[in-house]
């Protein structure tokens, strides 16, 4: 990382990831995937699960198929994100025929680490060219880190993400604030296991599912508690499950982020297709490395510009 990635679970400052490459009739289909960390997925785990797979089966695999052969997480992500790579570069239309979804620039949030109020101000104020941005706020000066940052940038969209660490009983106190800063989106305020406690609450600002809500199958258990769901490829496991949370969000009237694990621009090119349309994209992982992949996306000014077809689809 080109600094430490700091949440309020974690302080990530290098990551591993793995690679996944498949080859047919002189193509291949490429993926990144990182694995859930705080399910324990590892590089070690995803390579033992995927070695399970024997050769045959790999050889006719479609994506169908996958879904029933590995469960939510980054193993069947990488697979199934090659899977669709592979694909894209058999058809002549790309991803964008295959998915029916046109590609558009998008633009990204930017994540400022947790730190003390004067830092994450000064960290606001050296992104100005950055419109939105996503705070890693935990419940030590939550108040007080908010409006250090608005101060800072009047200017900004900004979201929050607790990543499960506020008490309810912060959650209820911030509220009249968080719409006074005109916070546009909070994510994960309680840990998973609290989320009865939002089931239908009148909150001032919409309320986003991150670990609460991993793939598809969690959706209608988390429907009456948030209004916003966060898509990550490595949680649900590829792109086939993320076009398919994308859909139930259109379908039920909920607010759609795409978000990522950090990674390159290899994970985060599948997002890019999952994030048209979307109310909130969070796919700045490669502006936290200090290198990339080759054919890497092109971001300016938090612009995100489709992949060209040499980096994935």
């Amino acid at each position: 990382m080109s600094a430490p990635f700091v949440t309020a679970g974690e302080t990530v400052s290098a990551i591993d990831v793995l690679h996944i490459e498949l080859s047919a009739d002189g193509l291949k289909g490429r993926a990144e995937t990182m694995g859930v960390d705080y399910l324990g997925e590892t590089v070690a785990s995803m390579q033992a699960e995927l070695g399970q797979i024997d050769e045959p089966a790999l050889a006719t695999l479609s994506g169908a198929d996958l879904q029933a052969i590995l469960p939510p997480g980054g193993s069947r992500n990488g697979l199934d994100c090659a899977l669709w790579d592979l694909r894209a570069k058999q058809s002549s239309g790309g991803i964008a025929a295959l998915t029916g979804i046109p590609l558009q620039p998008i633009e990204t949030l930017y994540t400022l680490s947790l730190d003390d109020p004067e830092n994450m101000a000064r960290c606001a104020r050296d992104v100005a060219h950055l419109k939105q941005l996503k705070l890693k706020l935990n419940a030590q000066n939550t108040l007080q880190c908010l409006e250090a940052v608005r101060g800072a940038r009047p200017d900004a969209r900004i979201v929050i993400d607790a990543n499960g660490s506020w008490p309810e009983s912060l959650l209820m106190a911030l509220g009249d604030d968080l719409q006074r800063l005109k916070v546009a989106l909070l994510e994960q305020p309680l840990a998973p296991d609290q989320d009865f406690r939002l089931q239908n609450l009148r909150y001032p600002v919409p309320l986003c599912a991150d670990e609460s809500c991993q793939a598809s199958g969690d959706l209608e258990r988390v429907a009456d508690c948030y209004q916003a769901i966060n898509i990550k490829l490595d949680k649900c496991g590829g792109l086939t499950d993320a076009l398919r949370i994308r859909d139930w969000c259109h379908q039920y009237g909920k607010q759609v982020m795409v978000g990522n694990m950090l990674g390159s621009s290899l994970a985060m090119a599948p997002g890019t297709v999952v994030a048209q349309g979307a109310d909130f994209v969070d796919l700045d992982g490669p502006l936290w490395q200090s290198d990339d992949v080759e054919h890497a996306l092109k971001i300016v000014d938090g612009r995100i510009q489709p992949p060209v077809s040499e980096l994935w689809g």
